[in-house]
């Protein structure tokens, strides 16, 4: 290796939606690479202007950093054309990458909702623009790319079909760190539950159908199925009504309702689980799931999106122990039910583990940094 892959690089990271799973991935990135990363940053409110307008604050704040700067890492949050532009002369010789957390081509829109187009196109212009774009899941990529054609074909003329072309040459898949490790030291050394604790740690979301879950878990309690709930998860941006309503019928079966920001009350609640589910309709890396898996719950997930990549096949149906994909609503109740009628074993801890540890930040963290090293000595030479 030549001295130029062991020399620490700057990074400056943009991200005009600082929260959740963007959040998360920036600090995990600051905390554990090798390379100086430099965070320039928005709050995590009204996406839309994030999205179309953030660039000229963003370029404003970038006038405070006064280190030399090796390469831009930008979020798919960030008009990236507009943000070039407006640091202009600054990085334009300096290389970018675009992490694409989510696209507005593919994300799912509320009902009585028409997409808007715009944002779409601030996505495909910022991913042409950049010189390298990481999508975070398998199933984001190819969902993106198919999605492209279509969108293209909207306009009059001059479709330019040969950008996609150029956007799938220099795009490749890194899924995001997760801090699983630092979830050890909350583990206890014994776990007993009377009745079987089902989880809910996403996001209070229609994208993620609380409606659907709640369907379910209703349909459970009223076939005789007796259980507890935790409902985690982040609830600033919506408050579902499905949620009002369970906490009316569950009461004291709740053992938690609302977001956490306390990482050891969290961890704590994850290891007090024993089954986490989802019923995503729009899914390209599930953090949540990830750390409720690794705290020892065992996963019933839908058998699309991301989460097929995300479980070992053997895990899948195995043989001696409950499974964990579905295909449709029945199959999840079904599920559901041998699990909390204990007609079915959930998957050992052990094995629940195993599932995901290779993708703790610890071990993850190489990967980023080596695509860094990559491009900036491309960029040199």
């Amino acid at each position: 290796m030549s001295d130029q892959d062991h020399k620490k690089h700057t990074i400056l990271c943009i991200e005009p939606f600082m929260g959740g799973s963007h959040k998360a991935f920036l600090r995990g990135l600051e905390k554990h690479s090798t390379h100086e990363i430099i965070p320039v940053t928005m709050t995590d409110k009204y996406w839309k202007w994030r999205l179309s307008g953030g660039s000229v604050t963003l370029a404003e704040k970038t006038k405070k950093v006064e280190q030399d700067v090796d390469l831009v890492l930008a979020s798919s949050m960030t008009n990236l054309p507009a943000f070039i532009a407006l640091t202009n002369p600054r990085f334009a010789h300096t290389p970018v990458i675009m992490y694409m957390h989510e696209n507005q081509l593919t994300q799912p829109v509320p009902e009585g909702e028409k997409r808007d187009l715009t944002y779409c196109y601030i996505n495909y212009l910022s991913v042409l623009s950049a010189d390298k774009v990481i999508f975070n899941s398998q199933f984001h990529y190819e969902s993106f790319m198919d999605a492209l054609p279509g969108f293209l074909a909207r306009f009059p003329d001059y479709h330019q079909p040969e950008s996609i072309t150029n956007i799938d040459e220099k795009s490749m898949i890194l899924r995001p760190g997760l801090d699983l490790l630092i979830h050890d030291q909350y583990r206890p050394k014994y776990k007993y539950n009377k009745v079987p604790v089902v989880v809910w740690n996403q996001r209070w979301a229609f994208d993620k159908d609380p409606e659907m879950f709640f369907r379910v878990m209703n349909r459970l309690d009223d076939s005789g199925c007796d259980f507890e709930l935790i409902l985690a998860g982040d609830n600033a941006h919506e408050k579902p009504e499905a949620f009002e309503n369970a906490w009316k019928r569950y009461g004291r079966r709740i053992i938690h309702y609302g977001y956490l920001d306390d990482l050891e009350t969290y961890s704590k609640l994850l290891h007090r689980g024993d089954i986490v589910v989802s019923t995503a309709n729009y899914e390209f890396s599930s953090v949540a799931i990830m750390e409720a898996i690794y705290c020892g719950c065992h996963p019933v997930l839908p058998n699309s999106l991301t989460y097929p990549e995300l479980i070992p096949d053997h895990l899948k149906n195995p043989l001696l122990h409950s499974p964990v994909m579905y295909d449709n609503e029945e199959e999840l109740f079904k599920i559901m039910r041998k699990l909390l009628l204990g007609e079915t074993k959930p998957l050992p801890e052990t094995s629940l583990q195993k599932v995901n540890q290779s993708m703790d930040w610890k071990y993850s963290v190489a990967h980023f940094d080596k695509v860094f090293e990559d491009i900036i000595q491309e960029h040199i030479s």
